[in-house]
Parts: C-alpha cells; structure tokens; sequence
C-alpha cells in the first residue's frame, strides 16, 4: 500500500505534466532551431549574407531574436550541407560561391535529372500535371515584376515536382538535396536580363514532353535545360 501510494503521490505532484512540459519545451526548442536554419539559410541564398562574409552568431542571434543555442545549431547544419564553413581563430563565413562546385552539382544533375523527367514522362498523373503548370503561371506572373527571389523558389518547385512525379523517392532525395545546393547559383543565373525568359521557356518544353507521354523528348527537354542553365551561371562566376 505504501508503494502504491507513493506512486500516486508521485503522480500528484505532476510527474506526466513535467513529462508534457519536457515535450513541449523539446517541441519549441526544434522549432526555434528550424526557424534558425531557415532564416539563415533564406539569406545566404538570396545573397543578402554574401560570399565570403563573416557572420557572428550573437549578432546573428539579436537579428533573429532567437537563442545563440538554436543559431548555433542551425550554422553547424548549414555547415554539413556545405553553406558555410568555419575558419580557425577567425569564425564563420559564408562559403564562397565556387564555380567548380557548381559544375561538379550539374555534372551529377546531368547523369540524374534528365532520366527523373523520362520517368515523369511515363508515371506522371493528372494531379501532378496540374500541380506543374501552376507552378509556370505562378512564374509568369513573377517574372512580370522581376521577383527573383520567388522565380527562384518556383523554379525549385518546378524541379521537385517532376522528381516527385517520376515516382522514385530515392531518386526524389537526391535530386532534392542536388537543387537545395543549387538554390543560390539559380539566384545568381536569374539576375540576367532574359534569362528567365529562358527558363520559362524551357520549363513549357519539360512539362509539354511530359503531357505528351514522350519519355525521349522529356529526358532531351531536362538536358538542355540544364546544360542552358551551365552556359549562363558560368558566365556570371
């Protein structure tokens, strides 16, 4: 009797509301450490933390109005995915935009993207039709005011759509992780004059190979998509 009534006292004094209280303070703590990342990472791909700059995690903390804890996980994760990179004695900088990395990235989206578009080509359904060409009218009306930053975002959306629709969730997480690591040169490419009159157009050659049921059109469309998008960004590094 006495155990159960420890057990009870136990329960009374709120042992399963600490337990709450430890899952919603782990919940916040995740959120805050998301919010971090995206926040960071949104300024480095828009350029608005350069290349080559330094960023100091507790101004980066007063900036965000977020722990240095959270910032300073969110920079370690940033730092594996090849964003920023940490300097003995010096701190944190914002990887330098390096144009053999990005040739390394088209090499690998050469030998993967194309074939992810044969795929959609033959297992896309209507609801991943649909989904593809409102990304393109989203983008018509972007590009009328010259927004790069959702230009940007939409032409990622564009390619994730298409990985999603080729239905191999292997092939999708590769290609995601490939376009995340592109975002900012897709920035930089965007800022030419016509250049997103460029990738509109070739984004209808994509989806209409596609809409077709043409794997061998689909596959050529991505290729030169891509190889369009090497030509440019290389001008620019």
């Amino acid at each position: 009797m006495k155990q159960k009534t420890s057990a009870r006292s136990r329960a009374s004094r709120g042992g399963p509301a600490r337990r709450g209280g430890d899952a919603k303070s782990a919940a916040r703590v995740t959120s805050l450490r998301e919010a971090a990342y995206e926040a960071i990472k949104h300024r480095i791909i828009t350029c608005a933390f350069r290349p080559g700059e330094y960023i100091n995690e507790l101004q980066l903390s007063a900036l965000l109005k977020i722990g240095r804890t959270p910032v300073h996980q969110a920079l370690d994760r940033l730092m594996m995915e090849g964003m920023v990179e940490v300097i003995p004695r010096k701190g944190v900088i914002v990887k330098p935009v390096s144009l053999n990395e990005v040739l390394q990235i088209i090499e690998v989206r050469l030998i993967n993207e194309p074939y992810g578009a044969r795929l959609a080509a033959d297992h896309a359904d209507d609801a991943d039709l649909g989904e593809l060409d409102d990304v393109i009218k989203q983008t018509e009306h972007w590009a009328a005011s010259r927004n790069i930053e959702k230009m940007m975002l939409l032409d990622r959306e564009f390619h994730l759509l298409i990985a999603r629709a080729a239905k191999n969730s292997v092939l999708g997480e590769l290609l995601r992780s490939l376009h995340e690591r592109s975002l900012r040169f897709w920035f930089i490419s965007l800022n030419a004059p016509t250049q997103y009159q460029t990738v509109h157009r070739e984004h209808n050659a994509i989806l209409s190979a596609i809409r077709q049921r043409d794997p061998g059109k689909a596959e050529i469309a991505m290729r030169e998509h891509i190889e369009s998008f090497r030509t440019n960004v290389s001008q620019f590094l």
